[in-house]
């Protein structure tokens, strides 16, 4: 074979190669781990889209001995029907507000014994042990295994997914729209406006039970509540708005394959 011969095969060979790289590189493109991806796959709730007017309401960090009990008072006094995502270490001081809870028909979820936060120093065992003691003390308290888990802060990452589902827990947060800051005291107008303005359908609000210093948060639910009633919303917990999609979800997998 010619020199120009060996010359043609050799360019031949490495537009070849440089294809084939090409085209492997694009298939072992990194996933892009966003809200997205963890949506689609089930593995983290932000909130429900729903053609029903629903919205969860959900409280973080209690229960408070002062705080909680008023909460409940306000939500009874409407009818409506919240879940709150509790710390282990205050169901175990005061596990009669959590059997209150679930006997007035709200939803006890996990939210970590001791407010772990899931940062890059977290280790994964003694995270595991965070959601068991939690759990452990929401069982204690004398009502049902939460089935839901809220990472404090929001913070996630795989191991927080992992943890969570060898737990069985389903992960949920919070629509961005529908973080009323409450936790910083911002004023009961800024809370009460942040709700109102943003309302949609399935979304999940996020309010906390246990605030040090001044709550805003009680004076401002009296506001809201009557105020999105009158819009037609009703408030139920966040395993029922789940319910409610998959509902939804059936009749249109069902409606779709009809002849």
């Amino acid at each position: 074979m010619s020199l120009k011969a060996n010359r043609l095969t050799a360019m031949f060979l490495l537009i070849v190669m440089m294809l084939s790289s090409s085209s492997s590189s694009a298939y072992a493109k990194p996933v892009h781990k966003n809200r997205q991806y963890y949506e689609e796959r089930g593995e983290i709730v932000w909130e429900v889209p729903t053609q029903n007017k629903l919205i969860a309401l959900t409280f973080d960090d209690g229960p408070d001995p002062v705080q909680t009990p008023e909460i409940l008072a306000i939500l009874k006094q409407h009818q409506a029907k919240a879940t709150f995502f509790v710390l282990g270490k205050w169901a175990e001081k005061y596990p009669n507000i959590i059997k209150q809870e679930q006997l007035e028909g709200h939803e006890v979820a996990n939210h970590t014994f001791a407010h772990t936060y899931a940062v890059r120093s977290t280790v994964a065992g003694q995270y595991m042990k965070d959601i068991e003691a939690a759990e452990a003390s929401i069982v204690e308290a004398g009502v049902q295994r939460p089935i839901l888990f809220r990472p404090p802060g929001g913070y996630y990452n795989e191991m927080v997914i992992n943890a969570a589902k060898q737990k069985g827990y389903t992960i949920i947060l919070w629509s961005w729209h529908q973080d009323t800051r409450d936790w910083a005291s911002p004023g009961v107008s800024a809370i009460v406006s942040k709700v109102l303005k943003n309302a949609r359908n399935g979304d999940i609000v996020l309010f906390h039970d246990k605030i040090v210093g001044r709550s805003h948060t009680i004076d401002a639910l009296r506001k809201i509540l009557p105020k999105l009633q009158e819009q037609g919303y009703q408030f139920v917990t966040v395993s029922e708005l789940l319910a409610v999609k998959a509902r939804e979800a059936a009749k249109d997998g069902m409606s779709t394959s009809l002849p």
